[in-house]
């Protein structure tokens, strides 16, 4: 048993004008107590605008500004009392305008829908938007949706870049403590038209396939007109293809497109287009083959020439497998000699294939021939191309090269020339020299090609003192002629092994007189017919190079610095050992002219004051 109590007290309650408030009173109390009303001290008294519910809840019908007051609702029973204070205050209802309540637009374009509210100016309002019925993300949508707000009592939603699926029903509510209040407007996006409904292939024939499709949405503006497109494993991608009618209007919901290919494997879907632009296409209909027919393109760049002597050799550009029009295709090729009747046909049952090779001895080189190249399938013979006139094949070389000459350049090397045979079929396209020595075979020695018609060739890479044997044959694409008669020829002695020694030098300024001990060759090795003297400045890689018949130089340094120097023998094998490299040191100070250097001979029985060089292990490369 307990008195009554109240969980909270006193309560505030907002009401607006027109609307049925409900005061409750739910006191704990045991045993259950005496309720009573009272407004201002007056004891309430039940109406048919105002009643007494049995939970003990005090409901006002379509309240007015008049039943603002404080109602106490009073609880007792034989253990106490306690009274429950409710402040009711009725304000005027909220009034809420969005504007345009209907707006148009076109795909990209922007809007904004205004929301103002007309409201008790003691009560804050809070703003919510809906799409469909569901709260706006602005998240989700990116930079597409922005609320602006610059008055308490107003709020803008600017959409931005309008896509299709912004369209619908927008809702702005608004919030106080009192009241809630929605107001809706209509969005409708013009847009392409969505993707006709399933395409379906309802007859086909060996050039048209009759299609049906069913309408998309037209995004409020009127569909005008459709694509029909097709697609095959050997186009490249989809391609627009002819109809009938043409063009298909935005009423129809079937076509026959004409001009197909036979025996081509063809996909189908239709793009519709309206005044906003074109729209995403159909999902494409199943894959169907037209009938055969006859193949009614013929092959192209019919041409001929090379193969092997006595040889017609036939070629074309092969018919892509669209144009082949069915099964068991294949070529016919047909040709005669000029100035004969009769053409001999041939058939090429492949459908890849691009030659035919026709052989008679009877015929000789470069006989001209009448050429045309036909197609055909299960279903018959198709046309035939152009006639063109094509050359019999020359064949190899006939005849070897003439006047074949070698000349020993060195030890290691051999220049070897010749002239082209007497211009005739079998015209070579290039030279292949044989080179073995004499005491080898023929089969065992090496084979070097020309890059195209030269007539000339440096044999390299050989051994000194050795003869060798040498022929020369032409080839072209067909094979290879006969070869020259071999001719003799041997390469010059070796070098001299032994390289200049007891190198002896005297400096007078920026000049240098050198000399050395004369280099003897052995009995396998050329004579020597001179030196090399080779001259560059320390850190550089460039050389500078001096000939002289003797065994004595004077050098003219071009400019101060540290210089490197070494000595060669030259004979008709090439050149010989370098001598030991020697370091002179020049002043700073003197210079010549850039990039000079000048030396003279010195006779061989100079006199010489002997003042030896400083040696040293060679290792600055030339």
């Amino acid at each position: 048993a307990s008195a009554p109590v109240f969980s909270t007290n006193p309560v505030r309650l907002i009401a607006t004008v027109g609307k049925d408030v409900s005061l409750e009173c739910r006191p704990r109390a045991s045993p259950k107590p005496r309720i009573s009303w009272r407004k201002n001290d007056r004891r309430v008294q039940p109406s048919r605008r105002i009643m007494l519910l049995r939970n003990n809840t005090l409901r006002i019908i379509n309240s007015s500004r008049s039943d603002e007051g404080s109602y106490v609702c009073r609880a007792e029973n034989q253990f106490g009392s306690a009274e429950l204070t409710t402040v009711l205050l009725v304000k005027e209802p909220m009034r809420v305008e969005l504007s345009p309540i209907r707006v148009e637009v076109t795909v990209g374009e922007s809007v904004v829908l205004s929301c103002k509210v007309t409201h008790d100016p003691s009560l804050d309002v809070s703003f919510l938007w809906l799409l469909n019925t569901q709260p706006l993300n602005t998240q989700q949508e990116g930079s597409h949706f922005e609320y602006i707000q610059t008055q308490t009592s107003t709020a803008d939603l600017m959409i931005r870049s309008i896509l299709l699926k912004h369209a619908g029903k927008y809702g702005c509510r608004a919030q106080t403590s009192a009241d809630s209040v929605l107001a809706e407007a209509e969005l409708l996006v013009r847009g392409p038209p969505g993707p006709p409904g399933v395409v379906i292939v309802e007859e086909i024939t060996d050039t048209t396939a009759t299609l049906s499709w069913s309408h998309g949405v037209d995004n409020h503006s009127p569909i005008t007109t459709y694509n029909v497109q097709a697609r095959s494993p050997v186009s490249l991608g989809w391609q627009t293809v002819k109809t009938d009618p043409d063009p298909v209007t935005g009423s129809m919901e079937s076509a026959m497109a004409v001009e197909l290919n036979p025996w081509v494997e063809y996909e189908f879907r239709v793009v519709a287009t309206n005044g906003i632009g074109t729209g995403d296409p159909s999902a494409p209909s199943r894959a169907v083959r037209t009938k055969e027919a006859v193949p009614s393109v013929a092959p192209t760049n019919v041409r001929g020439g090379n193969g092997r002597r006595h040889e017609l050799v036939i070629s074309w550009e092969p018919v892509s497998e669209e144009f082949q029009n069915g099964e068991g295709f294949g070529y016919i090729v047909a040709f005669r000699a000029n100035g004969t009747r009769g053409w001999k046909e041939k058939m090429v049952t492949s459908a890849d294939s691009t030659t035919y090779k026709y052989r008679d001895e009877t015929f000789p080189p470069l006989t001209p021939f009448e050429v045309r190249v036909g197609v055909y399938n299960n279903k018959g013979d198709g046309p035939f191309s152009g006639v063109v006139t094509v050359f019999s094949a020359e064949g190899e070389p006939r005849e070897p090269p003439s006047e074949v000459q070698a000349f020993a350049i060195s030890s290691s090397e051999i220049k070897v020339t010749w002239k082209p045979p007497i211009p005739g079929p079998g015209r070579p396209q290039g030279y292949e020299v044989s080179f073995w020595k004499d005491i080898e075979q023929e089969e065992t020695g090496k084979k070097k090609r020309t890059a195209g018609n030269e007539t000339t060739m440096l044999l390299s890479g050989l051994e000194g003192n050795t003869q060798y044997l040498i022929s020369v044959k032409g080839f072209n694409s067909v094979g290879q002629g006969p070869a020259s008669s071999a001719i003799k020829i041997s390469t010059k002695k070796n070098a001299p092994s032994l390289p200049p020694g007891n190198l002896m030098w005297i400096q007078e300024g920026n000049n240098v007189s050198l000399s050395w001990d004369p280099v003897k060759a052995r009995d396998n090795e050329s004579e020597v017919i001179g030196y090399k003297v080779l001259l560059r400045q320390e850190g550089r890689g460039h050389s500078q190079v001096m000939r002289t018949p003797n065994s004595a130089v004077v050098l003219t340094l071009p400019e101060g610095g540290t210089y490197i120097i070494e000595v060669r023998a030259v004979s008709e094998g090439g050149e010989g050992a370098a001598s030991a490299q020697v370091r002179v040191l020049t002043s700073s100070g003197v210079r010549a002219k850039s990039g000079q250097l000048s030396g003279r001979n010195l006779a061989p029985g100079l006199a010489w004051t002997a003042l030896f060089l400083s040696l040293m292990v060679p290792s600055f490369p030339l």
